[in-house]
C-alpha cells in the first residue's frame, strides 16, 4: 500500500526558501498526479502544485506561481516542492497527496502524508 512522507520543512524569514520532499513508499502508478496542499490554523485546506507522475506536467495555485516550483525524481520515488521567496501568508502545515486526477480539489485525493510544518516569520 502506497504511503507519503514529507520532510523538509521549518522555520524561515520572510524572503527565504526551503525545500520539502515527498518520498513515496510503494508503487506510484504512471497515472498518478502527486498533489502539493496547505492548510494555515483556521483556514480550510488549500492547493499549492501538482505534477503528474510519468509527465512533466505541472500546475499552480496563482499565489504561489512564479515562487515555488514543483519537481520529480522517479528514481528515488520523490516529489519535490522548491519555495523561494517566502512570505509570512505561506505560513502553514504543508502534505502531499497522490490522485488520480489532474485535479485541484483535495477531495480527489486518496493517499496523504502526515504534513510538515512551514513557519515564515521575522
Amino acid at each position: 500500500q502506497l504511503q507519503l512522507a514529507e520532510s523538509g520543512g521549518g522555520s524561515v524569514q520572510p524572503g527565504g526558501s526551503l525545500r520539502l520532499s515527498c518520498i513515496a513508499s510503494g508503487r506510484v502508478y504512471s497515472s498518478s498526479v502527486i498533489g502539493w496542499f496547505r492548510q494555515a490554523p483556521g483556514k480550510e485546506r488549500e492547493f499549492v502544485a501538482l505534477i503528474r507522475w510519468s509527465r512533466d506536467s505541472t500546475l499552480y495555485a496563482d499565489s504561489v506561481k512564479g515562487r515555488f516550483t514543483i519537481s520529480k525524481d522517479t528514481t528515488k520515488n520523490t516529489v519535490y516542492l522548491q519555495m523561494n521567496d517566502l512570505k509570512r501568508e505561506d505560513t502553514a502545515v504543508y502534505s502531499c497527496a497522490k490522485g488520480s486526477d489532474y485535479d485541484t480539489n483535495h477531495r480527489s485525493y486518496n493517499v496523504w502524508g502526515q504534513g510538515t510544518q512551514v513557519a515564515v516569520a521575522s
